[in-house]
């Protein structure tokens, strides 16, 4: 899957579509498989970059199993039987809210910016899930080997008959991407809608997605979306290379605006997105891509053909995926 970032609304459409769809398990009420987090700021589950992936020479690094309070947020319960019974009993106007005050959930940052306003001042959205690694920690870590990665797909699965909720997979997880079910047991992830895709249909969460910011499709296929912005054109870039696991996630990271002067001006060669934050979550290949997106623009300002402009795009949607049907061999 590829996701541009330049299109990303944060309307969180994605989030609701893969929870109402898959994961609505009591014991996994706190989990989104989906979740979209607004960067800067300290995602979902609460610092999750820092622990987890693997270690220089490619063993799995044990991390931490964030806690569901303090890390990922429990559910919150709302006074709805408190608003049922006061509404037009004339006494006072009730208001729905949380029935104890919140201290964390998914998207807790949400719009909150980072730079001086209105120098610096950005943000943008992040939507996350599993990205079905080439090489993932999760599966090295399950000494059960529940969890196992398809060859026909590479879509990654927990055989939750076998799992005995070691968490381990959650531990070695860095994008946390692996949740634990504490009522069955479990861990739990997504499963990239796995029926839908052997049927040839996208995940909910990309055909769902109002922004037309997704792209499904296969790696080896040179007539899809997928190997045209990852290959040909190099400006679809995995979430934290370094981490050693290979994800078959990718970005097209976001061109952002240009900073304004202490005189409100524009600065046409100070980005207001800093490079160090697109260089800690994309590596040094951003700069590249964020060129030639750059480039690809102008072409089309000037009334030129942008074979990527008209990707990105997507004028036709249905060319957003590309998913045959049968047994097609992955990373």
């Amino acid at each position: 899957m590829v996701l541009d970032l330049n299109k990303c609304l944060g309307c969180q459409t994605c989030t609701i579509a893969c929870k109402k769809l898959w994961n609505r398990d009591a014991g996994t009420a706190y989990a989104y498989w989906n979740s979209v987090e607004t960067q800067p700021g300290e995602g979902y589950p609460r610092r999750w970059e820092e622990t987890g992936g693997r270690t220089a020479t490619g063993e799995v690094k044990r991390g931490e199993v964030p806690g569901i309070d303090e890390g990922y947020g429990r559910a919150w319960t709302f006074n709805h039987q408190q608003v049922r019974t006061e509404i037009g009993s004339g006494v006072r106007k009730p208001w729905l809210r949380p029935d104890a005050p919140p201290t964390w959930g998914p998207n807790w940052d949400e719009d909150h910016g980072a730079g001086e306003h209105p120098g610096t001042n950005h943000y943008f959205y992040l939507p996350r899930l599993c990205n079905h690694c080439t090489h993932p920690a999760c599966l090295d870590a399950c000494p059960r080997r529940a969890i196992s990665k398809r060859g026909e797909d590479g879509i990654v699965l927990v055989d939750q008959d076998r799992c005995h909720g070691y968490r381990f997979c959650v531990e070695a997880c860095p994008y946390k991407k692996v949740f634990f079910d504490p009522e069955r047991g479990v861990a739990t992830k997504c499963i990239f809608c796995l029926p839908r895709i052997e049927e040839g249909v996208a995940p909910a969460c990309a055909r769902q997605c109002p922004g037309r910011l997704r792209f499904v499709g296969y790696l080896d296929d040179p007539e899809g979306p997928i190997w045209k912005l990852v290959e040909r054109w190099k400006v679809a870039l995995p979430l934290h290379p370094e981490y050693g696991l290979g994800p078959n996630v990718f970005y097209v990271p976001p061109v952002g605006p240009v900073a304004f002067d202490g005189a409100g001006r524009l600065v046409e060669d100070e980005p207001r997105i800093p490079d160090a934050l697109l260089e800690r979550l994309f590596g040094p290949r951003v700069h590249e891509a964020l060129r030639v997106v750059r480039d690809e623009r102008a072409r089309r300002r000037r009334g030129e053909a942008s074979e990527l402009m008209d990707l990105l795009i997507a004028y036709d949607w249905n060319a957003s995926f590309r998913l045959p049907t049968g047994t097609r061999e992955v990373l």
